[in-house]
């Protein structure tokens, strides 16, 4: 009897610590930012459109006869110092603040904008997930519903025209991409498309599997920006330089190496250990990912992206509740 209860509990002992072995470490927490040392560079784009970078997701601002229309918003502690920035292109007053997805390195700015007269407008989605709060796929963090006063004023779905004098501007959804409430908006006449997190130009993406985001669908966008643009164009990344078509043709063509490679993994049924252990983008690493972190993050995204399955009803409830 006591052989047995040995053996019993160093089987469990033995379980629990492959368990344990197999759960991907916890990531430490980032440093915090300190915001007065931000400085905000702007970038001509030509025709009255100008990117800025500070920290977060890159902004984009069109300037109009009658206002500026401006592309996400970084953190609300930026506020003044952007604010600053765009007044230096023009002294016309932001009429519209699109935002791209809901993470809040680019919506953090929607409550003060919002303030000073700005109309926050996204695709319906965002405004959910900023209402009801989310929780990271990768590390379980917990953001918590914003206050009324950031979320979206306007929200559409599909597609969407902001028309100011002398500048429009076209939002469109991409379902299921780096969320489930992804909008791009191209200003034609411009030539400039902003893309969000769907590009980020010279590194990984982050794909958030948890809310909504694919890799399928990261493609689709690509697929989607790549019939718009052309040689001439400027595209605003959610992360990283200023790009063109050449640069967003070698992204899509990384984000399908990695599709291809980890559907296989999936099917044969690895998991995420396995994947993590095989290190399927090693050779796209020295491009991509500028950190060991993102490397690894950017396998676990893929991962999930692909093998985690939502959940359905039966088809026979799904009859019942309709009836």
């Amino acid at each position: 009897m006591i052989r047995i209860a040995i053996a019993a509990t160093t089987t469990a002992l033995f379980l629990t610590a492959s368990a344990l072995a197999q759960q991907p470490q916890q990531q430490p927490a980032p440093p915090p930012v300190d915001f007065s040392k931000v400085e905000i560079k702007t970038t001509d784009l030509g025709d009255h459109v100008y990117m800025l970078e500070g920290q977060g997701g890159n902004i984009t601002a069109a300037v109009a006869r009658d206002g500026i229309i401006m592309v996400d918003s970084e953190f609300a502690p930026l506020h003044d110092k952007i604010k600053a920035a765009i007044a230096n292109i023009s002294s016309l007053p932001i009429k519209y603040l699109v935002n791209t997805h809901f993470h809040g390195d680019h919506t953090g700015g929607n409550e003060p904008f919002a303030r000073d007269g700005a109309t926050v407008i996204a695709e319906a989605n965002v405004k959910k997930r900023l209402a009801a709060g989310t929780t990271n796929g990768l590390t379980g963090v917990k953001t918590p519903p914003a206050p009324e006063a950031a979320l979206p004023a306007k929200t559409y779905t599909g597609a969407f025209k902001l028309r100011l004098n002398g500048r429009v501007a076209d939002l469109k959804h991409i379902p299921s991409a780096h969320t489930d409430g992804d909008t791009y908006v191209w200003f034609k006449t411009a030539n400039v498309l902003s893309t969000g997190d769907t590009f980020t130009n010279g590194r990984y993406p982050n794909i958030d599997f948890a809310n909504g985001g694919n890799i399928k669908g990261m493609i689709a966008a690509a697929d989607v920006y790549l019939k718009l643009v052309n040689d001439r164009s400027r595209i605003v990344p959610g992360h990283g330089p200023v790009a063109d078509k050449a640069a967003l043709q070698a992204y899509r063509a990384m984000l399908v190496t990695a599709r291809d490679r980890m559907e296989k993994l999936v099917k044969e049924g690895k998991s995420e250990a396995d994947v993590l252990a095989a290190k399927p983008f090693a050779d796209l690493d020295a491009k991509w990912a500028p950190s060991e972190l993102a490397s690894t993050n950017f396998i676990r995204v893929v991962y999930h992206s692909l093998a985690d399955k939502t959940e359905k009803k039966p088809l026979l409830k799904r009859i019942l509740r309709r009836s």
